[in-house]
């Protein structure tokens, strides 16, 4: 049984506890230790379970998706094994998982399609993938299956390449922004930069404008 979890200064807290008012520093204080304990807390918690999805793709990827290993060509004969491979394909999550249906590939199928991952978009019946939207060349697309709740809809080469354009364009256009190798900044961060960026020039303006405002004054006195 794991131990019971201790709050940040509950010692100090005990004695606060008999009194009948407290200061508006002395609850400050403590809100500000028992969130900075709680962040912590969710901090952990969040790479616990990041770990643990981690560790689930990894298996389930394994299971579905590629596999280093070819298949074997040799069908076994033996009708109460092949009775039992049936069964065993009916049932949702069975380790019995069949190859691509798309010609001459040898990946795993992925779970309840046919198809695997780069062949999903075959599948009529899906709806969880679209194809990338990126122009390669004369007028086609990437294609590349992503996930339809991806936003922009691009695959991760394209939407690292789409990143350090936007980068090079703010970059051009006078914007501080982070390097190529960092993501680029969301939309509210671009606005933001813009904004600040007028604000800081109308300022200027300002500044100059008074500044001519005094020397004429200076010599008209």
């Amino acid at each position: 049984m794991a131990d019971p979890l201790k709050i940040d200064g509950s010692d100090q807290d005990a004695i606060l506890s008999r009194s009948e008012f407290l200061s508006r520093e002395e609850v400050l204080r403590r809100r500000s230790r028992r969130l900075k304990q709680l962040a912590k807390l969710y901090r952990t918690q969040y790479w616990a379970l990041m770990e643990d999805l981690k560790n689930k793709h990894k298996e389930y990827y394994w299971k579905y998706g590629k596999s280093p290993f070819k298949k074997d060509e040799v069908k076994d004969t033996d009708s109460g094994a092949n009775q039992q491979t049936a069964e065993d394909g009916g049932k949702l999550g069975s380790s019995s998982v069949k190859d691509c249906a798309s010609a001459n590939c040898k990946k795993k199928a992925m779970a309840l399609t046919r198809f695997c991952h780069l062949h999903i978009l075959a599948d009529s019946k899906q709806v969880l993938y679209r194809g990338c939207n990126y122009p390669v060349k004369s007028g086609q697309i990437c294609g590349t299956p992503i996930l339809r709740s991806s936003n922009p809809p691009q695959c991760s080469t394209h939407s690292q390449l789409v990143e350090r354009y936007l980068v090079r364009a703010l970059k051009r256009a006078g914007l501080n922004v982070s390097s190529s190798s960092r993501l680029a900044p969301k939309l509210h961060v671009v606005i933001a930069q813009y904004v600040h960026q007028i604000q800081a020039k109308r300022r200027a303006a300002q500044r100059a404008n008074e500044m001519k405002i005094e020397v004429k004054e200076e010599k008209t006195s």
